[in-house]
């Protein structure tokens, strides 16, 4: 079984392939292109790729399906014999995901300063 761990929102998913996930609310329209390069770990074949503290040349690719709503939650406060009663309810803005599928090697790594160096720059010496 392939699968990612994978950060959005402050929080934690493990993702597969084909599965829907419900992460807190994304600005984006319905039927648009989900694309998360915040990877902390990746099970293909067996072996096991953890990042520090992300895996960088993987992608996980998923398709918003939409806004949802959570579950409400309902709070309730009380003070004895001074007549206070207070209820608050709470419903959780969510965006429906669909993981389409997690990409590997899919974003060729940055070089910083990358030089081709001459041999024969190495051997001169400033005077």
């Amino acid at each position: 079984m392939d699968y990612a761990i994978i950060e959005t929102g402050g929080k934690q998913y493990k993702v597969t392939a084909g599965q829907e996930i419900l992460v807190d609310k994304i600005d984006s329209a319905d039927g648009s292109k989900f694309v998360t390069t915040k990877i902390l770990l990746v099970r293909t074949n067996g072996s096991i790729l953890i990042g520090q503290p992300y895996i960088t040349n993987r992608q996980v690719i998923g398709k918003v399906i939409g806004p949802v709503l959570g579950d409400k939650i309902r709070v309730s406060k009380f003070k004895a014999k001074v007549r206070y009663r207070k209820n608050i309810g709470f419903r959780a803005s969510l965006t429906k995901i669909l993981i389409e599928k997690i990409q590997l090697d899919s974003i060729k790594p940055r070089v910083k300063n990358q030089i081709k160096k001459d041999p024969k720059a190495l051997t001169r010496v400033k005077k």
